[in-house]
């Protein structure tokens, strides 16, 4: 009298379980739910025994050739017949071991976020530029101050020196561009055009050309000697962060927070390529040293190119940061800086992140000042100098005590498949 049903089940509908079958049947096995087999079965008849069932001996064919399986080959079975064929290849090569660096020393001198640094030909010293608008000169044996040029009104954001000219070249956010003379340490050139902040600068290796860009979405192509405006290079809908000059060819790539890297022809100053893979802002590039190639560094992905087409090669993901620069060495070690203050070393062929570093701010300066701004190899690629915004240079070197033993690559081919969208 007082049983009550609400802890029973409903009585199942068998109609509307049979169409929810169908339905489900339908979405997930759709294309394949009504195809006829491939191959069929045969009908064995009475009498006509298989003799791998009926116990019947059959003689083996000494004559007949015996096929051994290795490592590179596997059996596949189509319908009755075995075939012996060669296994799919790898898609992704192994990589190559690289011993894991090490920081080996500080050096501390500027008052303001330190944002770009270049190397001198002899590999004697190394120059910076930072927010306290001071372009410093410094041994790199010892890491002591040797010069400091003054001159730029604003943050110096970029700094080359000439591998055939004793000259330095700057760039800054006052809109200048100028020639320091590294005999007399004092400015001799100036070059007049950029609308804007100059963001970046580069010189040809073989021509006597320098390139800059900045804030208003422009390249420029300067004559080195008579500062001539050469070539204005427009096309960019934002700011150019970064540009490069290709050795080989006559060609300039540059990199612009419209998320496209452009390839350019000096000689007739026009587009040979838009590159549009990357999604969001490409601060940084850099040409690798002996191959025709060059990696260009996002927020969303590292892209691996061929030159001079600009052909896509890979991706180099999980840096997850904004990349603000990129440096590679002769030993095709990649090391990509973000601006959260870390540091991911890479292989170039294979795109495996072997190590990864977080740089620890100085004393005096907050954790959000563990931001990297630029990275450069020395000229023989074994020391690594790294611009950040605790105001310090940090130059790294390898662990000469590793070995692949201390230091073995955990890796897997599964560990870097790609996933397919």
């Amino acid at each position: 009298m007082f049983e009550t049903d609400q802890a029973r089940l409903p009585e199942v509908d068998k109609l509307s379980d049979t169409l929810k079958t169908a339905v489900k049947a339908r979405d997930q096995y759709g294309p394949v739910l009504n195809q006829p087999n491939a191959n069929p079965l045969k009908q064995v008849k009475p009498g006509h025994m298989n003799a791998a069932t009926d116990g019947t001996i059959v003689p083996v064919e000494k004559n007949k050739p015996r096929f051994a399986l290795d490592q590179n080959t596997t059996m596949v079975q189509v319908g009755t017949e075995k075939l012996l064929l060669p296994k799919k290849a790898p898609t992704m090569p192994k990589p190559t071991w690289h011993p894991p660096w090490k920081l080996c020393r500080v050096v501390s001198g500027h008052t303001g976020w330190v944002r770009c640094v270049a190397f001198d030909p002899t590999n004697e010293f190394f120059v910076t530029g930072a927010g306290d608008r001071m372009i410093k000169v410094w041994d790199f044996a010892s890491g002591t101050l040797k010069l400091t040029l003054t001159g730029h009104i604003s943050v110096v954001r970029g700094v080359v020196i000439s591998s055939r000219h004793p000259y330095l070249f700057s760039c800054s956010e006052d809109k200048t561009v100028r020639c320091w003379d590294l005999e007399q340490n004092k400015v001799i050139r100036h070059y007049h055009g950029h609308m804007s902040a100059v963001y970046g600068i580069d010189l040809h290796p073989t021509i006597d050309v320098l390139v800059t860009c900045g804030r208003d979405a422009t390249a420029r192509v300067w004559d080195m000697r008579t500062k001539v405006n050469v070539h204005t290079l427009t096309g960019h809908s934002n700011t150019v962060a970064t540009v490069r000059c290709q050795e080989s060819d006559p060609q300039v790539l540059t990199g612009s927070h419209d998320a496209t890297v452009r390839l350019w022809d000096l000689a007739a100053g026009r587009t040979m390529a838009c590159l549009t893979n990357h999604k969001k802002s490409v601060r940084s590039l850099c040409i690798h040293p002996t191959q025709n190639a060059f990696i260009s560094g996002s927020p969303d992905n590292i892209k691996q190119w061929k030159l001079p087409e600009g052909i896509f090669m890979q991706n180099l993901s999980g840096h997850n940061a904004i990349v603000n620069a990129l440096a590679l060495n002769q030993d095709n070690v990649v090391v990509s800086g973000g601006d959260n203050g870390s540091m991911h070393f890479w292989d170039w062929k294979s795109g495996y992140n072997f190590q990864r570093l977080q740089a620890q701010v100085q004393p005096g300066s907050i954790d959000s000042e563990a931001g990297i701004f630029a990275l450069a190899f020395d000229r023989s690629g074994s020391r690594l100098v790294s611009c950040e915004a605790d105001k310090t240079i940090k130059i790294f070197k390898e662990d000469e005590t590793a070995t692949e033993e201390t230091h073995p690559l955990y890796w897997r081919p599964g560990l870097l498949k790609r996933t397919k969208y």
